[in-house]
């Protein structure tokens, strides 16, 4: 067995006070066959397969390497493997081992505090989804590494240095999640979308349809379409429209009347604000700046 790392700190009134603070980092490889967990762990953090656990604090472990199972009350038994992070909650019960013919490297740090317990009360994390998969990316590993240094080092102030790592971990932790459960699914949708809008950019588009379709109200297709893009369907639209607008001014001789009737627009004047109100000039102004 090959220990990278093991720190039970000494917490300070000080540290409380700060809202946010670490109670322990570990890194530890299990080969396969190996008892689990490892030896050298205070009482109150040893468990066994049989018993499990309960802590009152916040632990984040992260598997680099092998396979296991998670259990918790909340969740039931679940497969974990390279690459998953799994969070663990004050007062839930808990237990997680390697696969016995497997092992695993597990990275983890146990944290407390008013400000971790936001991340609880606030929704960001909840007991019922503790399993974050794809954390094994180098944002995350790059701060495991900060917070061995810092705490194999022990320069001044160096807990309220690693707080502030840790909760930089923790929010690429939510990043994440949130990017693993909507990707897929406002992938799809926005590419779905677009390739109407392209294919009817000379028209105009029902969105309340294109929701229809795709089996969502409007006002969620909204809001998800807003979330992957940064705007509205319908602003996305027209901005496509004054970019070919842009297009035909520069490459034809068509009269702005002609293109604003060419793109579906309801009117050469509506054209004409809407075109000032996205380029800041007038698509006359915009035609004699390129010639």
């Amino acid at each position: 067995m090959k220990e990278r790392n093991k720190k039970y700190l000494i917490i300070f009134e000080q540290d409380k006070k700060w809202g946010f603070f670490i109670n322990n980092l570990g890194s530890t490889k299990i080969n396969k066959n190996e008892e689990y967990p490892s030896k050298g762990h205070p009482g109150r953090y040893m468990f066994t397969w049989e018993k499990g656990r309960v802590l009152d604090e916040f632990h984040f472990v992260l598997i680099t390497e092998g396979e296991g199972i998670f259990e918790s009350k909340e969740t039931g038994k679940k497969k974990v493997s390279a690459g998953d992070g799994f969070l663990l909650f004050p007062g839930v019960w808990h237990r997680y081992k390697p696969t016995k013919a497997i092992g695993w490297t597990e990275n983890w740090v146990g944290f407390s505090g008013t400000i971790a317990k936001q991340l609880l009360s606030n929704g960001f994390f909840n007991p019922q989804n503790p399993i974050i998969p794809k954390c094994n990316q180098v944002s995350i590993l790059n701060y495991f590494d900060s917070l061995f240094k810092l705490f194999n080092n022990e320069p001044f102030g160096y807990q309220r240095s690693a707080s502030g790592i840790c909760m930089q971990l923790m929010a690429e932790a939510y990043n994440i999640q949130q990017h693993n459960s909507d990707d897929n699914y406002l992938g799809s949708m926005v590419s779905y979308t677009k390739h109407l809008m392209y294919k009817k950019i000379n028209e105009s588009i029902d969105l309340k349809k294109i929701a229809l379709d795709l089996g969502v109200s409007y006002s969620k297709f909204r809001i998800d379409f807003k979330k992957q893009t940064g705007i509205s369907p319908l602003q996305y639209f027209l901005l496509l429209k004054i970019e070919k607008s842009k297009d035909l001014l520069i490459r034809t001789n068509k009269t702005q009347r002609e293109i604003a009737f060419e793109l579906g627009f309801e009117s050469d004047y509506y054209f004409n604000r809407l075109f000032k109100q996205k380029i800041g000039i007038t698509p006359k102004q915009y035609r004699n700046s390129k010639n």
